[in-house]
Formats: C-alpha cells, sequence, structure tokens
C-alpha cells in the first residue's frame, strides 16, 4: 500500500480499469488513460484543452510550453489532436519524470521533458517561441509565488508569439482571494484576460480550479466559443471577460515578486 510518504505513484482508476492517476504528496496530480489521451477526466484539464481546440484552426500544430508536465495529460492531448506539434514540458520533480518515462505509454512524438525549474526555464528561453504556454506549477498543493507574480508573467509574455496565449491553472477556495489576484496580475500584463471556472466555484460554494486565460492582443482570447464550450462540459462551466471579470476582480492587487517574497 502507497503512502504519501512513498513518493509519486500511480493508481488504476478502478471505473476505468485504463485509467490512471498520478498522486504525488498525496494529492491527485494528473490522470491519463492509457488507451485513449483524448479522454479528460478533471474538469479543469477540459477547460485548458478547450482552449487550445480554439487557440488556432483544428488539427494544426502548434509550439507549446508546458511548466508542471506530471503525466503528460495535455502534451499527449495535443499531440494526437494537432500532430506535428513541437512541445517542450518542465517538471521539477525528476521522480515524476522517472515515473511517467517508467510506467505509462511513451508520448507523441514532438515531445520533450525537461527537469528545471519552471521560472528559470522561462527566463532563459529564446523570446518569441511559443504559441502556448500552459502553466500548472504546484507544490503540495500551493502555487510558488515565483510563478504567480507580474514579473513571470511577463517573462511568460516575452517567450509567446504576438498571438500567443498563456494558460493558468489556479487551486483555491472561497472566497478566491488568490484567484482574483492572479486575475489582476495577469491584467497588469496581457491585454486580454478571461476566466472560466465551474459556476458553483464562482458563487463560493466549493473548492477546486479555475482556469485562467491571458493575450498580449486585445480580442484574441475566443471568449464566445470557450463560453458556449464551457456550458456542455460535464461539469458546467462559465466565462467571464470583460466587465464581469472586472467586477469579480474588484480591488484585487496584482501580485509582484516583491509582495510574494520571492528571492
Amino acid at each position: 500500500m502507497h503512502t504519501a510518504a512513498d513518493g509519486p505513484h500511480l493508481v488504476v482508476d478502478p471505473a476505468r480499469r485504463t485509467g490512471r492517476t498520478l498522486l504525488a504528496g498525496g494529492v491527485a496530480q494528473s490522470y491519463v488513460d492509457v488507451a485513449d489521451p483524448r479522454h479528460l477526466h478533471f474538469e479543469y484539464v477540459r477547460r485548458m484543452a478547450a482552449v487550445v481546440d480554439l487557440a488556432a484552426p483544428p488539427g494544426a500544430p502548434v509550439d507549446a510550453l508546458h511548466l508542471g508536465g506530471g503525466a503528460l495529460t495535455l502534451p499527449r492531448y495535443v499531440g494526437v489532436t494537432r500532430p506535428g506539434s513541437a512541445q517542450l514540458v518542465v517538471e521539477r520533480d525528476p521522480a515524476v519524470v522517472e515515473l511517467v518515462r517508467r510506467e505509462l505509454p511513451a508520448p507523441p512524438a514532438g515531445v520533450r521533458v525537461a527537469v528545471a525549474d519552471a521560472r528559470e526555464a522561462v527566463t532563459t528561453a529564446p523570446p518569441g517561441g511559443y504559441d502556448l504556454v500552459l502553466a500548472d506549477v504546484y507544490r503540495a498543493a500551493r502555487m510558488p509565488g515565483h510563478v504567480a507574480s507580474v514579473e513571470f508573467a511577463a517573462e511568460v509574455a516575452r517567450v509567446l508569439r504576438p498571438d500567443g496565449i498563456m494558460l493558468v491553472n489556479v487551486t483555491d477556495l472561497p472566497p478566491l482571494v488568490f484567484t482574483r489576484s492572479r486575475v489582476a496580475t495577469l491584467r497588469a500584463v496581457y491585454a486580454d484576460v478571461c476566466l472560466v471556472a465551474d459556476r458553483r466555484m464562482l458563487r463560493g460554494r466549493r473548492y477546486g480550479n479555475v482556469v485562467l486565460a491571458a493575450a498580449g492582443r486585445a480580442g484574441r482570447l475566443p471568449t464566445g466559443r470557450l463560453a458556449a464550450r464551457a456550458a456542455r462540459d460535464p461539469v458546467p462551466g462559465q466565462v467571464l471577460h470583460g466587465p464581469t471579470l472586472d467586477e469579480f476582480v474588484g480591488g484585487a492587487h496584482p501580485g509582484t515578486d516583491e509582495s510574494l517574497a520571492v528571492t
């Protein structure tokens, strides 16, 4: 029997025998269907995938940087839905990388995995190299401050192409104070920002995940189509953008390296 002290490990989904859940530090970090990379178990992953689907014409390859690798759920999804994509996955924990390499199917062609810190990887990346940057960086269920600041968001903007999109998974609990600050942080850098989440979360009724999308060009985010897609999800979601996002953020302030005590 595994315990949190055993380190990262995979558990078979009793309801779906081809499903595997990656547990790290006792927290469910990723889910992969070894027979069908298009099957996305977690609602926030489906919301991130919806943005990926709408970011470029169907099937067109993209250059993507994934910060936080886990079991490579989204890299696998992008690889099968957008063949020919070039993807770099940055995962801080070498034990996770080794487990996934040993126990799960190899990712699609074009996926490279590097063991590194997310911010260092972004800071050292050349400018304008990516269509998508997907950030899902957590330590013990907390987002580290050095990937939650205005300075980090600006570094991501530097490595994105003019029409590029940044995606962020935020884990939060009512009254979503951290999420509001993260939205304010992205708005300090990007011209177009939206939020996608379960309506119950936005009403302060549950703990869970919020997906944020940001682009440097105003009007770049496909918010109308994204809202329609979110509404059809098995866990119906809502998109906040423009005035509704203004109201949500309220007086929240952006996080900076200084305020988040990043060293």
